[in-house]
């Protein structure tokens, strides 16, 4: 998976909105996905708003969220640039992390994330806002049959002793 240098775009309560407008603009596959379906909502009136919005549209992509309301927000300051890949990925993507950081400010630690992935934010010496996303393979299936992975447990969840 190649790295990729996405634009994007933070709203007030209008990223749906404005995601499936670009998608009306720029065809598509739009995925939208809200702080409810990540249990990342601590306020319960902003679990319906966007957390994260995808449009691919062949080459182009583009991504967008809704900024929790005890978040700053300000229209024409409301973007930044997002670098993502795959595992394969992670050393390259560490090693910008670490230079955008020099004399910078981490917004978001680069940390596991509740979607699986590795996820932080930082405003550079610049004032440019930068998000690292390193993606994570999704965890393989259990292969046991579900008796079988039981077996050596006892009620309280603690291993049993055998004789």
């Amino acid at each position: 998976m190649p790295v990729l240098l996405t634009p994007y775009l933070s709203f007030r309560d209008e990223a749906r909105e404005a995601m499936e407008f670009y998608q009306s603009i720029f065809g598509g596959d739009l995925t939208l996905s809200t702080f409810a379906d990540f249990h990342a909502n601590e306020n319960p009136v902003e679990a319906d708003k966007i957390m994260h919005g995808h449009l691919v549209s062949g080459d182009l992509n583009l991504m967008g969220a809704d900024t929790p309301n005890e978040m700053p927000f300000e229209a024409g300051t409301n973007f930044a640039i997002s670098l993502s890949g795959g595992p394969e990925d992670e050393e390259r993507l560490r090693e910008y992390w670490d230079r955008l950081i020099e004399d910078g400010e981490v917004t978001l630690d680069l940390e596991d994330t509740p979607w699986g992935d590795i996820f932080g934010m930082v405003v550079d010496r610049y004032g440019v806002q930068w998000m690292i996303d390193i993606g994570r393979p999704e965890a393989p299936a259990p292969t046991a049959p579900a008796e079988d992975v039981d077996e050596g447990v006892d009620e309280d969840g603690g291993a049993s002793e055998s004789a």
